[in-house]
This record gives structure tokens, C-alpha cells and sequence, in this order.
């Protein structure tokens, strides 16, 4: 069952190198096509690459794991991306850090009562800039769904 206590719990920050490599199986692994993503030498990162957040956010970095959405009742509902500018480069070195910035129910029509959880997840240069956000929403429904 979610744990209400969760909301506004800020994860340690954790590092996210932005690396050729990786940008270029992203890109296959999605599908994409996209020369600038697989034969640059400094490849921006596409879109959703900052998914790979979740690899690098272990321990006290990972702020999600305190919301503890039960995994037979919840499900990834939403991710949203936010960039304040150009997204970042192969060889930029991102500190990232989230938190939890939102709990709510809503009412569902077959599993009962719906809770929602919000992590924000912000992406800083170097510099300490504001280069991105990931805004991930989770939610749980109350009991097991009714049939249809």
C-alpha cells in the first residue's frame, strides 16, 4: 500500500554520464533511425534516454522506493520530459536528484479508490544548471479490479 509518509522525500543526489555509447543502444534499442543519435561523435541524447536514470539511482538516491506502491495493484501511469534548453550531449555529466512531489486519490470505477504518486526527477550540468526534468507518475488501485 502506498506509504503517504514518502511525500516530499528527496533521494540523494546520483550521477548520469551522458555517454556515446549508450546514447547510440538507446537509439537502436528504440527503434530510431536518427543519424545524429547513432553516427555522431557527440550525439545528443534522445528524449526518453533519461529513463536510464533508474540504473544509476540506487540506495538512498532511489526516492521512489519510499512510496511503496504495492507491485500486484500498481502500474507506471505517466513520464513526462522537460528540457530547458538543448538536451544534453554524449560526454555532459549530469547530477540528478528526486523527489517525491505529489500524493492524491482519485476514484476508480472497477479497483476502487485510486492513489497517485508524483516524482520529479531534476537533471543539473556541471555548472548546476536546470537541464532537464522527469516527471514519473505511479499509481495503485484499492483492491483487485473487477472482472468486466
Amino acid at each position: 500500500m502506498a506509504d503517504r509518509q514518502a511525500l516530499g522525500h528527496t533521494g540523494a543526489p546520483f550521477r548520469l554520464d551522458v555517454e556515446r555509447g549508450k546514447v547510440r543502444e538507446f537509439a537502436r534499442a528504440t527503434g530510431s533511425s536518427n543519424p545524429a543519435y547513432l553516427d555522431s561523435d557527440e550525439p545528443p541524447c534522445p528524449p526518453t534516454f533519461l529513463t536510464t536514470q533508474f540504473f544509476w539511482q540506487e540506495g538512498k538516491a532511489d526516492a521512489w522506493q519510499r512510496v511503496a506502491l504495492d507491485q500486484q495493484r500498481g502500474l507506471h501511469a505517466e513520464q513526462e520530459y522537460v528540457f530547458h534548453g538543448p538536451p544534453p550531449t554524449a560526454g555532459t555529466e549530469l547530477t540528478a536528484r528526486s523527489t517525491v512531489t505529489e500524493m492524491y486519490t482519485k476514484q476508480g470505477r472497477r479497483g476502487g479508490e485510486l492513489t497517485f504518486a508524483v516524482m520529479v526527477t531534476e537533471f543539473r550540468d556541471a555548472d548546476g544548471r536546470l537541464v532537464a526534468e522527469a516527471r514519473m507518475t505511479g499509481v495503485e488501485t484499492g483492491g483487485v479490479p473487477e472482472a468486466s
